[in-house]
């Protein structure tokens, strides 16, 4: 139980963390006068995957292939079928033009690229099936195309998320940047620590504890800050976020854990990739059916029900 306990502590470091150094980096960066919109797409829009970056940094240097590649994809996973889901129900979610014909296709690319380079042996028949550092420099450029994409969006004028920033003095702007370091190096330590030792301690699979409890606990941010949105009917934001989010964890946050240290492909995640690769599918799907782009109130409870279908088998089957 102490080692619950724990995790769950580092859960609240992490996002408490990241609450603080997106704050304080924000309105660090607003005293330099730095354009909102800026702002928004870089410091606003990552900083909601930083749990998640910062857990993946610290399984790949302890090279625990279970939590890095568990804690992405279960995220991805999660961020569609349970936090879109859960957002949609609450208020049927608007998908602009360039979220439906640019941005869930990149997510949609983002999972198969993710099944291909995981899958030497399945491809090649040759060798062993893992994600490599060269395979993480592939994922990272694929991410620096998204960065083009976004400056040529904020260029054009299509980026049009309001961002608030909180104005603090230069001091304490500084102090919540350090402070918000501090919680997630701690936080990210212990969530990889002590979530191996529950594994350990239940006789529950690292993959398994890694796609659902940690790859939550990550998505935290991300569920807040959408199902908040979609309350406001700001319903663009709360599936633009998302979508972003899922590219930002696949291109950078797994590209770079690969390069940190190759992520090898376990039991059963083959099956964690397709049902990926389905919820972006069915993610684009359901954007055309009914009226207008939309994803309507029963479609958000068809995610929910299939993500409660895919953690209860992950759990009868412990595949």
């Amino acid at each position: 139980m102490l080692s619950w306990f724990l995790m769950l502590v580092g859960f609240l470091f992490l996002i408490y963390g990241a609450n603080m150094l997106v704050d304080g980096a924000s309105s660090l960066a607003k005293k330099l006068d730095i354009p909102a919109i800026v702002i928004g797409l870089t410091i606003v829009a990552f900083g909601t995957s930083t749990p998640e970056l910062v857990v993946n940094i610290f399984a790949s240097f302890s090279k625990n292939s279970d939590i890095a590649l568990g804690n992405i994809i279960g995220s991805n996973i999660f961020n569609i079928l349970g936090i879109l889901g859960l957002s949609a129900v609450v208020f049927p979610l608007t998908v602009k033009s360039n979220t439906t014909w640019i941005e869930i296709p990149l997510c949609i690319l983002s999972a198969v690229i993710v099944f291909i380079v995981a899958n030497d042996v399945l491809i090649t028949k040759v060798g062993v099936s893992l994600i490599d550092r060269i395979d993480g420099i592939v994922l990272l450029f694929f991410f620096v195309i998204f960065l083009v994409y976004n400056v040529q969006l904020m260029k054009s004028g299509g980026f049009e998320e309001e961002v608030s920033v909180k104005e603090y003095s230069l001091l304490v702007a500084i102090l919540f940047i350090f402070f918000g370091l501090g919680l997630l190096f701690i936080g990210g330590k212990m969530v990889v620590t002590y979530a191996v030792e529950v594994a350990r301690s239940f006789g529950i699979p690292q993959r398994i504890i890694a796609l659902t409890i940690v790859s939550i606990g990550t998505s935290l941010p991300e569920l807040m800050t959408s199902v908040v949105a979609a309350f406001k009917k700001n319903t663009d934001i709360a599936i633009g976020n998302i979508v972003g989010s899922n590219i930002f964890n696949v291109f950078f946050i797994l590209g770079l854990s690969a390069v940190i240290y190759p992520v090898s492909l376990q039991k059963g995640s083959n099956m964690d990739m397709g049902v990926n690769i389905l919820a972006s599918l069915l993610l684009f799907l359901f954007v055309f059916t009914g009226r207008g782009r939309k994803l309507e109130r029963w479609e958000g409870g068809v995610f929910l029900v299939l993500y409660l279908l895919y953690v209860y088998l992950l759990i009868a089957l412990r595949a």
